[in-house]
């Protein structure tokens, strides 16, 4: 697991591009409690969102899952990709699956997510 990204209690990952943006997208331990993902709804390029607001849906063959924001802000721009290939999520979490990436309104809220470690832990509760 990437030590660099941050990750929320409902399974999202963040990682911080280091220029007020981050990326966003679920868990591999999301996506494996999912099952195979045959769906992704994507928010509107330019919505904003507060940190909590559900802004997508991943549908499974087993399940359909809500997507929340970790962080306030404006997506200024969505993996179309998953459109055609929603599969990228269960395949490559953390790279080619990503969801959106969000300008921040706020980049302390940041520190209200867990690092890598407080994130295993809270898996191995589960």
């Amino acid at each position: 697991m990437d030590k660099t990204l941050k990750f929320t209690d409902s399974h999202e990952w963040v990682r911080d591009n280091g220029d007020g943006t981050v990326t966003i997208g679920i868990s591999e331990h999301a996506q494996a409690m999912l099952g195979d993902v045959v769906f992704v709804e994507l928010p509107e390029l330019e919505s904003e969102f507060d940190a909590g607001d559900n802004f997508s849906l991943v549908e499974s063959v087993k399940a359909a899952s809500d997507i929340y924001a970790p962080v306030s802000g404006m997506v200024i721009e969505i993996n179309e990709e998953l459109s055609d290939r929603p599969e990228l999520i269960n395949e490559e979490p953390y790279e080619s699956g990503w969801i959106v990436k969000i300008k921040m309104s706020d980049a302390s809220e940041l520190d209200d997510l867990k690092d890598a470690d407080e994130y295993l832990t809270l898996i191995e509760e589960d």
